[in-house]
C-alpha cells in the first residue's frame, strides 16, 4: 500500500475540514477533549495522510506501520481522520460518548483502525518501543509511531522507554510530542517544567527535530527521515485550540464543550478559512 499522494494545500484545506468535523462530533456528544484535538489534527493529517504505510485494506498485514496515540484524551481528532481514511462509515461518529457506542473518550480497539487501547498517560511511549523492537526480532519493514503530549511527559515511564529505545538502536521508532504548552491544569511550564525538552531526548540517545506542528512540509520531512541507529523525537509546536481564535491557548479548553452559540461561531470561523483556502491557487 502506498499513501495518497495530496499536495501540502489539499492537506491544509482537509486540516480546516478535520478541524470543523471534531467540534461537530464533540459538540453533538456534549463531551470531549476540544483544546488538544484541535491541536494535534495537523500531525495526524500528515501521518495518515503522508507518511503511514496503514490503511483499511493491509490492516491485517503484520508489516504495516504502527501507530499509537499515547495522549489518548484527544481521540476525536484520530477518529474523524480514520473515519476519513475509510476505516468505519463517517455517520457512526454521531453516536460518540453514547451508551454501547466503541467511540468512547479514549481510543479502544473496538475502534477499526486502532492499534492499542490508551489514554492512561506514559503508557504510549514504553507499548511502542515493545512494537519497534518486535519489528527489529522479526525482521519486518514496519515503522513505529506514537503521539505524546508535552504535559504527559511528567509520567516517568516515558523516560523508561525513552532510555530502552536508544540502547536498542530503535530507528524504526518516531516519537512525537504536541507540544502545545498547556495540560489541564495550566501552562506545562508551570504545572512541571520538561524544559529543555529537546535536550532531555538527545540526551538519552535520541535524534531530535523541532519542528512547526502546523506546517504540512515540515511535519512531513521529519516523519520521512530516520536516522540509521536512532530513534526519533519530533518536537512538534503547536496551538491549542488552533483554528478557533476563542480557544486558542486558552486552558480552559483542555476538556472544554462549547455552547450553541460558541459552536456556530467557531464553524463559521472555520467555513471562513476553508472558503479563503480553496480561493488561493495550488
Amino acid at each position: 500500500m502506498s499513501v495518497s499522494e495530496f499536495t501540502n494545500h489539499e492537506l491544509q484545506v482537509k486540516s480546516l475540514e478535520y478541524r470543523r468535523d471534531v467540534l461537530r462530533i464533540i459538540y453533538d456528544a456534549g463531551a470531549g477533549h476540544t483544546g488538544g484535538s484541535l491541536s494535534c489534527v495537523d500531525i495526524l493529517n500528515v501521518l495518515y495522510n503522508r507518511v503511514l504505510n496503514v490503511g483499511p485494506d493491509n490492516w491485517a498485514d503484520p508489516n504495516r506501520d504502527r501507530y499509537v496515540q499515547s495522549k489518548g484524551h484527544s481521540v476525536e481528532a484520530l477518529y474523524v481522520v480514520l473515519a476519513d481514511q475509510g476505516f468505519f462509515p463517517a455517520d457512526q461518529l454521531a453516536t460518540l460518548c453514547h451508551g454501547g457506542s466503541p467511540f468512547v473518550g479514549h481510543p479502544t480497539r473496538k475502534v477499526p483502525g486502532i492499534e492499542m487501547n490508551t489514554g492512561a498517560l506514559g503508557h504510549g511511549l514504553p507499548i511502542s518501543v515493545g512494537m519497534a523492537l518486535a519489528a527489529k526480532l522479526d525482521e519486518s519493514p514496519y515503522r513505529v509511531f506514537t503521539l505524546l503530549g508535552d504535559g504527559e511527559l511528567a509520567e516517568g515511564s516515558n523516560w523508561e522507554g525513552a532510555m530502552c529505545a536508544a540502547h536498542y538502536e530503535l530507528d524504526n521508532l518516531t516519537a512525537i510530542v504536541d507540544c502545545n504548552t498547556l495540560q489541564i491544569t495550566g501552562p506545562t511550564r508551570d504545572v512541571c517544567s520538561n524544559d529543555p525538552l529537546d535536550e532531555k531526548f538527545a540526551s538519552f540517545g535520541w535524534r531530535v527535530v523541532e519542528v512547526n506542528g502546523h506546517s504540512m512540509e515540515a511535519l512531513a520531512d521529519a516523519l520521512q527521515s530516520p536516522t540509521p541507529g536512532q530513534p526519533t523525537c519530533v518536537i512538534a509546536h503547536t496551538t491549542k485550540g488552533r483554528g478557533v481564535s476563542f480557544m486558542e491557548n486558552v486552558v480552559a479548553w483542555h476538556h472544554g464543550v462549547p455552547s450553541q452559540e460558541e459552536y456556530e461561531k467557531a464553524i463559521e470561523e472555520l467555513e471562513n478559512q476553508l472558503h479563503e483556502l480553496k480561493g488561493v491557487a495550488t
